[in-house]
């Protein structure tokens, strides 16, 4: 993350694959960090990380609002599994969730050769958000920026008195 002023921080991975530990050799992270930033508090998961639902309710019992999810799948189960986790961690949660994917191909990187994806932001499920509990998504497997706008006031009121408690 790069915040004004020039400071930087960032989040490692704390859940590997195991093509990821035995072919790369990358080990797991161990530290949740919280981010704050003018526009509120945010997590983030790094694509298997999403699967785990601890961390993202540790990161909403931080106080975080939003949740970031990177992610680089191959295919379409890859990514429909992420996605659902993701999803399933907005709704537990009570926060939004944003899904950045990696689309398109790369023929020289090993194991990331093809991407498949599909950006989104996710909301509750709740009456006061977006019926499907997505607010913003893009076309499958197209580079593209998505835009949505996130009221937090609206997300905390929903924690109050919602129908879905956290």
């Amino acid at each position: 993350m790069f915040a004004p002023g020039g400071r930087s921080s960032w989040q490692g991975k704390l859940h590997v694959t195991r093509w990821e530990r035995d072919e790369w050799r990358i080990r797991p992270r161990r530290l949740l960090r919280l981010f704050e930033c003018a526009l509120g508090r945010f997590a983030v998961n790094i694509c298997y990380d999403a699967e785990f639902p601890e961390l993202a309710r540790a990161a909403a019992r931080m106080g975080a609002d939003l949740l970031l999810v990177p992610s680089c799948t191959d295919d379409r189960h890859g990514f429909l599994r992420v996605r659902y986790c993701a999803q399933a961690r907005a709704i537990e949660n009570q926060l939004y969730v944003v899904h950045a994917c990696t689309v398109g191909s790369l023929p020289a990187v090993p194991a990331v050769s093809l991407n498949y994806g599909q950006a989104a932001v996710m909301t509750p499920s709740d009456s006061r958000f977006a019926r499907d509990g997505v607010q913003a998504e893009g076309a499958v497997n197209q580079e593209m920026m998505i835009v949505a706008d996130l009221d937090l006031e609206e997300l905390r009121a929903s924690r109050d008195t919602g129908t879905v408690l956290p």
